[in-house]
């Protein structure tokens, strides 16, 4: 019996002791210009959740654009103490499309009619820039290749 409960209070420690990042399966997607597969760009951010309002969550994953072009992309997104605006800067590189030491700077801002629901418009002012949409992210698009320029 002291095994047992020894045993269940280690896997207590260690999932409670693991980063909540490792536990993050949902990703956000924002398409600008159309988003990818539609002549536009489509940013993927892995275990994103819109943060609470007047505070900012870290912005981690991949931007689509071209026909096989994929960026690694970070950043931050920030909602507006109303909540009813959320910004999104990020930085994107890949240096066989931008080139060496060439990383492409979008700042997104999506709004919204009230301090919930969904984000309804928006703009990319940036790399990748028009107009902006937070879209359901598809298998499709969370796809990362290993092979892609």
């Amino acid at each position: 019996m002291f095994r047992i409960k020894a045993s269940l209070s280690l896997l207590l420690a260690l999932t409670l002791a693991a980063p909540a990042s490792s536990f993050a399966t949902e990703h956000y997607c924002i398409a600008t210009a159309g988003g990818f597969g539609n002549g536009g760009t489509t940013f993927i951010a892995t275990g994103f959740a819109v943060p609470s309002e007047g505070s900012c969550s870290p912005w981690a994953g991949f931007t689509k654009t071209a026909d096989t072009v994929v960026l690694s992309t970070s950043g931050a997104g920030c909602l507006s103490s109303d909540g009813k605006v959320l910004t999104v800067s990020v930085s994107s590189i890949d240096p066989d499309f931008l080139g060496i030491n060439t990383p492409g700077w979008d700042y997104i801002r999506l709004s919204r009619s009230s301090s919930k629901g969904s984000f309804t418009s928006g703009t990319d002012n940036g790399q990748f820039g028009g107009s902006a949409d937070a879209i359901s992210c598809t298998s499709s698009l969370e796809n990362l290749p290993s092979s892609h320029d």
